[in-house]
């Protein structure tokens, strides 16, 4: 579903292809059919490999999703790139590392472990949820009338603040922690799956499935589209533009909460710095899938996490991960500019 896109908007027509559109399309054809090729060569000489890095790559990319909601909703609603979303993520780790070990000592696999995940799943998606509506309320909400440089630097400005936090709550290190959820797992023929991606998956896929059932079938989901479309016109109808607002702000917070207790269980470390690295593969992830359109980053974030990890397994190493991912972004790009599911809009002046 896109938030941005109208009516007229979908139904305009393209102008005819030129030379240049038709080679470009020639050439990025040929660019996904060697991808096409490189998988199916991987599946068929190394299917176990491949297999195991598919599972692997849907649980990080599931988590990538989770994030690159809150990135697509915010620019969906205000068309504001939101760059302090991933360090709100990262606050998000520390304060489920601080909940489940420090407050209960949660720190083997059993019942009362499983209680401690909920609880801090409450505890961390509300908190970031209060946070990001606290940002939105005392520094975007003051700029909304600006020119769209100044939240742009706001954003960026309160990433550093929200670092600053990470740093003196965890330190200047990486913090290992144990896990709840153990590392053990099951196999299916010669695929190991391990628990934590079971629980990911069973967390991960209600709450996109909740949160696209509150934007399409509900009062505030209807406001949210009408503020999105056109926040003069939503006013004359009597929606608080206001609280829609500072809702989606509550509500992208409360998935990047969700986001934040899975990966501290998942990779079990928290970082001061880890959410530029999360943050950016969640925005490429919400560019990749078509920035405002919430299908799409649940798409661009699962191909993200799986190319990832093939490329980590079967790929050139994961030191060039981060190099695969953005060559990927800047060929689509290139060819659709839009993204996966994003809709051509014509810019009027």
């Amino acid at each position: 579903m896109t938030l941005t896109q109208t009516p007229v908007e979908i139904a305009e027509v393209r102008p005819p292809r030129g030379a240049g559109a038709i080679a470009s399309l020639v050439i990025g054809s040929a660019l996904l059919l060697c991808v096409a090729l490189w998988l199916v060569h991987a599946a068929v000489t190394a299917p176990t490999q491949f297999a195991n890095a598919i599972v692997t790559g849907i649980s990080n990319g599931a988590l990538y999703a989770l994030i690159a909601l809150g990135y697509t909703l915010v620019y969906g609603i205000i068309e504001l790139i939101n760059f302090s979303h991933g360090d709100l993520f990262m606050l998000a780790t520390v304060l489920a590392a601080f909940v489940i070990v420090t407050v209960f000592g949660a720190t083997t696999a059993n019942w009362f472990g499983a209680l401690v995940i909920g609880v801090a799943l409450v505890v961390c998606m509300t908190g970031a949820a209060g946070l990001n509506v606290a940002a939105e309320r005392l520094a975007y909400r003051r700029l909304r009338r600006a020119p769209k440089l100044a939240p742009l630097i706001t954003a960026v400005g309160l990433s550093f603040v929200y670092q600053f936090i990470g740093v003196t709550t965890n330190g200047s290190a990486a913090k290992p922690w144990d896990t709840v959820l153990g590392n053990s797992g099951f196999t299916v023929g010669s695929i190991k799956i391990q628990w934590i991606t079971l629980v990911v998956i069973a967390i991960t896929a209600p709450l996109l499935l909740l949160m696209t059932w509150l934007v399409t079938s509900t009062r505030q989901g209807k406001a949210m589209r009408a503020t999105a479309q056109d926040q003069d016109a939503a006013r004359l109808m009597g929606i608080d533009v206001d609280r829609t607002i500072a809702f989606t702000f509550g509500l992208g917070g409360a998935l990047a909460g969700a986001a934040g207790v899975l990966y501290m269980q998942s990779i079990q470390v928290t970082r001061w710095d880890a959410g530029f690295r999360l943050g950016l593969f969640a925005f490429t992830a919400a560019v990749l899938g078509g920035i405002g359109n919430l299908t799409g980053a649940v798409i661009g974030g699962l191909l993200i996490g799986i190319v990832e990890s093939l490329n980590g397994s079967l790929g050139l190493g994961q030191a060039w991960g981060q190099t695969v991912i953005f060559t990927i972004l800047i060929v689509l790009m290139v060819f659709k500019p839009e993204g996966i599911l994003g809709k051509p809009t014509t810019e009027k002046v």
